[in-house]
């Protein structure tokens, strides 16, 4: 099971640097999962104005704008 869901679309430049930012950070991407909002109907309208958006396995969410300070301190908080 993923610890960390980033939710992104396709096209969305923010969500691109999230993940580059992300996957520098972790030092084991298989805890990511990637999820494209489009997928799905509820997904867009939860996140469609707020992506990219890191979430815990336990259900906290980091909203960009974030850092790899804050991503780091994130993973710290939700492990």
């Amino acid at each position: 099971m993923a610890k960390w869901v980033l939710y992104h679309t396709d096209g969305c430049h923010l969500c691109e640097q999230a993940e580059q930012l992300i996957t520098e950070v972790l030092s084991d991407t298989s805890g990511l999962l990637l999820i494209d909002i489009m997928s799905d109907e509820q997904l867009i309208a939860e996140y469609q104005i707020s992506i990219p958006v890191l979430k815990s396995e336990h259900g906290e969410q980091l909203f960009w704008p974030f850092t790899s300070h804050s991503v780091r301190e994130f993973l710290a908080q939700t492990e």
